[in-house]
């Protein structure tokens, strides 16, 4: 298991530490409840430096990532960025990307446990492009700061002169001591890619990418500003809990290299139709003009007396036959109820279908819902 590089830091917080796709991760600091709360009202600062960082450089860097993802990477000025795919030339998934356009590199950040797949299979097809791959956890952690107030946090810092204000905006400053961070707009709870709007005021966050000298240092200070507006450190667990609230799908568990992306729920912020080639183009434009998926990803409410919650891969069942699965389940203090993520074959996943869940424990059921929740 990979350590976090702030492990120590980690530990004298009370930390209690699990693994996650072979890295070491915070699952909580004693009171997953709390820190959870504190993501919902005020601020919650993670340590995400388990999540995997590559960065694509030199001259053909734009013009061939364009190539090798779903969204539109040409378009993208320094500055911003947005969320794609990574596919196989039949469709399916290999990777979610986070993307941010920096002066001089693209910055992929994604799940753990998947940078030498998604180095080896971004460098399969350089022929004679100025395009180079290189890993930048070695030299650069992830620090996030998510809830309605995480501006806040970030401005204690007295770093920023500005704040990017956009989703995937971001910006770099260079600190005598700390060296060169970036600062990212990126609300991980936000299911629509959409950020903070007066509707949703509560929807925010903010990514640091720190040198791995400096991160001790940083972390001290978000935790410390959060601390002083409500907020504390936060763990995995609590984390978990509000993504899957969200309505969220997590590469790795609510979907895999079993899936293609219009499956996922992630169609309208991962995909541009018109982008021209990228692999797995053919595929998944002849689904979206002339076919449909067989499935899709749907939230689900469970039932309220259950007294152990379905794992992955649990069947769903209508009329006695099998027609979905859980991906994602868990308890949910904001709504006081069960809830998860699954897919359901179409014939029967519009909202408000009725449907089985069958366990160990037995059967239950199961209601197909909105999302967010």
């Amino acid at each position: 298991m990979n350590p976090l590089t702030l492990h120590e830091l980690h530990h004298g917080l009370h930390a209690n530490f699990a693994e996650l796709s072979g890295a070491e991760i915070v699952a909580d600091y004693g009171d997953a409840l709390a820190e959870h709360a504190a993501l919902g009202a005020s601020a919650g600062v993670i340590d995400l430096s388990f999540r995997s960082r590559l960065c694509v450089v030199g001259a053909d860097r734009a013009r061939y990532l364009h190539g090798q993802v779903t969204n539109d990477v040409k378009k993208l000025r320094a500055g911003e960025g947005g969320y794609s795919a990574l596919t196989t030339a039949k469709g399916k998934m290999e990777s979610d990307l986070n993307i941010f356009c920096l002066a001089d590199e693209l910055l992929l950040d994604f799940e753990p446990g998947l940078a030498e797949k998604v180095s080896q299979r971004l460098g399969k097809f350089i022929v004679a492009d100025d395009v180079q791959i290189v890993d930048a956890a070695p030299h650069y952690g992830l620090l996030s700061v998510q809830g309605p107030k995480a501006e806040a946090v970030v401005k204690a810092l007295e770093l920023f002169a500005e704040i990017p204000a956009k989703p995937f905006g971001s910006l770099k400053i260079s600190e005598a001591t700390l060296g060169e961070i970036y600062l990212m707009n990126h609300p991980r709870l936000d299911s629509k890619g959409w950020g903070e709007t007066p509707s949703n005021p509560h929807i925010a966050g903010f990514d640091l990418f720190v040198p791995n000298n400096s991160l001790g240092a940083v972390a001290d200070k978000l935790i410390a500003a959060a601390k002083q507006i409500g907020g504390r450190a936060v763990g995995w667990s609590a984390f978990e809990i509000a993504r899957i609230e969200a309505g969220i799908p997590r590469f790795g568990a609510d979907m895999d290299e079993t899936n293609i992306p219009l499956e996922c729920g992630i169609e309208s912020r991962a995909i541009v139709y018109n982008k021209g080639c990228y692999i797995g183009q053919e595929v998944i434009n002849r689904i979206h003009s002339v076919g449909h998926v067989n499935r899709e990803l749907r939230g689900l409410n469970l039932a309220d007396d259950l007294k152990t919650l379905p794992a992955r891969g649990d069947k769903l069942f209508h009329a006695d036959k099998e027609i979905g699965f859980i991906t994602s389940a868990v308890k949910s203090p904001t709504l006081n109820a069960n809830v998860a993520l699954g897919y359901v074959r179409r014939e029967v996943n519009q909202i408000g279908s009725e449907l089985i869940l069958r366990t160990a424990a037995g059967e239950s059921c199961v209601k197909v819902v909105t999302l967010p929740f």
